[in-house]
């Protein structure tokens, strides 16, 4: 059985010989594997670092990129039984990871799963808080609810075939597609021994750009759902006591208290602005929102598994 590996990157240098290298180093017993690259016009060393390691590379433009075309752009070129998705700045947490990702979708109990995450040395402090909370130690194969999340996941190429992704989303595209799989019959699961660290270097404009673009995307898939002005308040306050307590607790308080009290502000900020603010974007917008990291931009402007968007869908270009 065959697995591709499908990776999108704008320049992700900083990680990407890392990732590839660790998996070159998986134990897949009889899994063969591949690596699919799409890039979406990287300026640093991506380019190279994928040729360096054999990769098959593709690109898509600027102007046709979206997290659900990019995607599905690669897993069209990809020939695997099997559609391997990581962040180019994820990199597996040790060698059995491909094959722990893979064995449910290849056992036939369920057709897509996704992976634990880890915070890096780099991550903030509440990221990592996050990461503890939504990505816990045990694993749900299958899960309740669709929750899901392509920084680390693995969908079987049938299930890809008959549901695909949508290539209009501004994020979330991972959540379509498991509400509409499920909806059809299919299951979901997650799998905590498929863990990857998940190093996030962003700006505080980039953070809250990030839970904006999916509050808009949100509101496509669930439009129930509405945060109000007394919400973002509470949910503020509250996050930032905790996470304060949190860091006090570990004696790491004076560390971290700013970065909290701005983490948390700019997360719930852009998910406030995002799910009051659905509307059909410009092209200068979605510059905006898929190219946070350009030196031009326009001007700025049981907790249930599908409610986890607003922390713990970070970003997966």
């Amino acid at each position: 059985m065959l697995a591709s590996i499908v990776i999108r990157t704008l320049n992700e240098d900083r990680y990407l010989d890392e990732l590839l290298t660790t998996i070159a180093r998986q134990e897949t017993g009889d899994l063969e594997w591949e690596v699919v690259l799409v890039d979406s016009g990287s300026t640093d060393a991506t380019l190279k670092i994928a040729k360096q390691h054999d990769c098959r590379i593709f690109h898509i433009t600027r102007e046709q990129f979206s997290f659900g075309r990019s995607l599905n752009m690669g897993c069209e070129a990809a020939r695997g039984d099997m559609l391997v998705l990581i962040s180019g700045h994820c990199v597996p947490a040790d060698r059995l990871w491909l094959q722990a990702l893979c064995k449910p979708i290849a056992d036939g109990v369920v057709d897509y799963t996704y992976g634990r995450q880890l915070g890096g040395p780099e991550s903030f402090y509440s990221e990592r808080r996050i990461f503890a909370k939504y990505f816990p130690e045990c694993s749900e194969v299958p899960q309740q609810g669709f929750y899901c999340n392509n920084a680390n996941s693995a969908l079987s190429r049938s299930a890809w075939l008959q549901h695909r992704f949508d290539e209009e989303l501004t994020g979330l595209e991972d959540m379509e597609l498991a509400r509409r799989l499920i909806q059809a019959g299919g299951k979901v699961g997650y799998v905590a021994e498929a863990a990857v660290y998940h190093h996030h270097n962003e700006t505080w404009r980039i953070v809250k750009r990030r839970f904006e673009r999916e509050a808009i995307a949100l509101q496509y898939i669930m439009p129930q759902v509405h945060i109000r002005k007394r919400d973002l308040v509470r949910y503020v306050c509250s996050s930032i006591w905790l996470d304060l307590w949190s860091a006090w607790k570990e004696s790491v308080f004076t560390r971290n208290a700013w970065e909290i009290f701005q983490y948390r502000r700019l997360q719930y900020w852009g998910s406030y602005v995002g799910n009051n603010e659905l509307r059909k974007l410009s092209h200068a917008q979605k510059e905006q929102y898929f190219y946070p990291s350009l030196t031009h931009h326009p001007k700025e402007h049981h907790e249930q598994r599908p409610y986890r968007w607003a922390a713990a869908n970070e970003g997966k270009q």
